[in-house]
């Protein structure tokens, strides 16, 4: 069963071209040109019940866009859209009691309040009976260990302990369907992982669909079965995650650090020298030269050492500069 499809779903804005200095200013008095920006141009669009999307393209690619009429903060200039059997710009209530929405730069907390009076508040928002909600509420305080700050103001919790009331908050009118805009930024990299981990037990074990937009592949390689690329408002690419980076993910970023002066030139084979210390080496290397590449750098006895992988705006610059040449 399809809990959203869209068509040809196209969002337009209109935006005032202004000349420069004041002439240009009392000439924009009467008359004024615009220009058409397509921040999403014809996507279709078909997400199955239960899936974990994972929404993915650089800044600008039009990803948030496309949440908020799949949410019905704004409307669409044309084309289809329907989720859950409504058309979200009508509001309706039924439908805004089916869905919820994280985002991790803006908070639907209450600063002033405790977590559990905070909770509460949304319980009666949503009309939650009274042992649903003491159900629901114990069973995500065990699933996220938060027992301990449910008496605390939400304006002392740290940035990792937020995301996770954030998270219960959306969570307890059991949505079917949940949209995450980067709600991983800014966690150091234990919240990150708790966050994933809770996120994955949610959609397997509530059934809840779960729309992730995140610029960290991690959260991505870790969650999302399925990707859709979306790139200057056009989708680029649907389908697995892993055939996604299996194709266009070419290599790795090792990081090197060194008690004592190291020549970096014997550690590239093939690769890309990015920064270059007496005790630092940043290296880009093809994925297939890694193995190689670290077994030198472990000669050299380095202090510390990490692999990360390609960003993704890098990953869907690739994928858009084939496209474009097929």
């Amino acid at each position: 069963m399809n809990v959203i499809e869209t068509e040809n779903l196209t969002k337009t804005y209109k935006r005032y071209k202004k000349r420069e200095g004041i002439i240009g200013s009392i000439q924009g008095l009467w008359k004024r040109e615009y220009e058409e920006k397509n921040a999403v141009n014809s996507v279709n669009l078909k997400i199955e019940e239960g899936e974990f999307i994972g929404l993915i393209g650089p800044n600008g690619a039009g990803k948030t866009t496309l949440i908020k009429m799949l949410t019905g903060i704004i409307a669409p200039t044309s084309g289809r859209i329907e989720v859950l059997g409504y058309y979200p710009n009508d509001l309706k209530n039924e439908f805004k009691e089916k869905y919820a929405v994280v985002m991790g730069q803006k908070s639907q907390l209450f600063f002033e309040l405790t977590a559990n009076d905070t909770l509460r508040l949304f319980k009666e928002i949503y009309g939650i009976p009274e042992a649903e909600y003491q159900e629901r509420k114990q069973y995500f305080i065990e699933l996220f260990g938060v027992e301990k700050l449910m008496n605390m103001q939400v304006r002392t919790l740290s940035l990792g302990e937020r995301m996770k009331m954030e998270l219960i908050a959306a969570l307890l009118h059991n949505p079917q369907i949940l949209f995450l805009d980067e709600p991983t930024i800014g966690l150091d990299a234990i919240a990150s992982r708790q966050i994933r981990g809770f996120l994955k037990q949610v959609n397997q074990e509530k059934g809840t669909t779960i729309i992730l937009t995140s610029h960290y592949m991690e959260d991505i390689k870790t969650l999302c079965g399925r990707c859709v690329v979306i790139n200057h408002g056009s989708k680029i690419y649907d389908g697995r995650t892993e055939a996604l980076f299996e194709k266009y993910q070419n290599s790795k970023k090792i990081t090197a650090i060194f008690e004592q002066p190291v020549d970096g030139s014997r550690f590239l084979t093939d690769g890309l020298m990015l920064e270059d210390t007496p005790h630092k080496k940043v290296i880009s290397v093809p994925k297939e030269k890694t193995y190689q590449v670290l077994q030198a750098i472990m000669e050299e006895n380095p202090s510390d050492i990490s692999v990360e992988e390609e960003e993704i705006g890098t990953v869907v610059e690739r994928i858009y500069k084939g496209r474009s040449e097929t």
